[in-house]
């Protein structure tokens, strides 16, 4: 079986525009895969805690138990509005298989690929595409740390 990087019309690994390309494909790869299962275990624990507190408040359970599991709620809540797992990854998900198609175009030699310059159009396309996903997380970062709009 052929590798990735070894496929027909693949620069070699030295190459540092493909070098570049699988760094940030695996780097996003991790990231999204990350970023969602925190998001999707924080909504899991959410789910837990919160159906269980009217059962604890139906019991006549002491409040310190009902008011702590209904905190427990929402300080997870907090914690994905902090972290922005969701956004971040749909996100890096997105710039994933922005590259991907990328990729896949370059070693088809298909769309802007077809051409002598191949090459440095794929190095300027994976530099936009990095680029713009930086600009967008910056500019979400720095709405959360204004806090809420009025």
């Amino acid at each position: 079986m052929v590798e990735a990087n070894q496929a027909a019309g693949a620069p070699g690994n030295d190459d540092p525009v493909w070098t570049r390309l699988n760094d940030q494909l695996s780097w996003y790869r991790a990231k999204s895969l990350r970023a969602q299962r925190s998001y999707k275990a924080v909504k899991v624990v959410q789910l837990l805690v919160g159906a269980t507190v009217p059962v604890v408040a139906a019991l006549s359970a002491p409040a310190l138990l009902t008011a702590s599991l209904a905190a427990v709620v929402v300080v997870a809540e907090g914690a994905e509005q902090l972290f922005q797992w969701h956004a971040n990854w749909l996100r890096y998900r997105a710039t994933t298989e922005s590259l991907k198609q990328q990729k896949h175009l370059f070693l088809a030699g298909a769309g802007p690929y077809g051409g002598r310059e191949r090459r440095k159009v794929l190095a300027e396309r994976v530099e936009r595409i990095v680029s713009q996903e930086t600009s967008a997380w910056l500019t979400d970062a720095e709405r959360s740390a204004q806090g809420p709009q009025q």
